[in-house]
């Protein structure tokens, strides 16, 4: 490794990012790097589409690390290759420059990183129909929702900055308007559920 920088195995990569490490992610981060380029280059891909993908496949590793859920069965080397791998001919497939389908070589990649990334990439839809809801709520819902749920303000402070006569009408108020986000959200999931 480079100078100063402690070396780390695998358990330890993964007890100092689960402590909120965040020199060993930037080291994890670097160690990797180079064989998720070659693999993205050598396939299609550019650096900067390759650095993309590998953005994502370590956001996917760091944060099954950081709540706990990530059952690593492989190296995280391997496990990030097979990510990337999958993340990067999903592209390709999306560009039509890949024509073969995603299964062909599952069986020779088989270490729990598939599962987890679907697993992201349902988080990721789910959370964008949720923005997409909350951007057809309207105001002053959409702000309230936000202010209580977003940026942790207390009712005392929404009941002040909205104009609520007190808490419990604030509190009535985000229930509404939670409710309605709601309806709002399952309206947009079935729709998407049907496609």
């Amino acid at each position: 490794m480079g100078k100063g920088q402690p070396s780390y195995t695998d358990e330890e990569f993964v007890a100092a990012i689960r402590h909120g490490d965040d020199r060993a992610l930037a080291q994890l981060y670097r160690l990797h790097l180079p064989m998720v380029l070659h693999l993205v280059q050598q396939n299609s891909g550019t650096e900067d589409e390759a650095k993309d993908v590998y953005q994502e496949g370590v956001m996917v590793f760091y944060e099954k690390v950081r709540d706990g859920s990530l059952e690593l069965s492989c190296q995280i080397k391997t496990y990030l290759y097979a990510v990337c791998r999958r993340l990067w001919l999903k592209r390709l497939a999306e560009k039509g420059r890949y024509g073969g389908r995603l299964d062909d070589h599952e069986p020779y990649l088989v270490t729990g990183a598939e599962a987890d990334l679907a697993l992201a990439e349902q988080r990721d839809q789910q959370f964008a129909l949720m923005e997409q809801a909350l951007s057809q709520l309207g105001e002053p819902c959409r702000s309230l929702l936000e202010g209580y749920y977003l940026l942790d303000k207390s009712m005392q402070q929404l009941t002040a900055e909205f104009g609520y006569t007190n808490a419990d009408n604030a509190k009535n108020q985000k229930y509404k308007c939670l409710v309605r986000l709601k309806k709002l959200f399952f309206t947009h999931y079935q729709e998407e559920e049907q496609f």
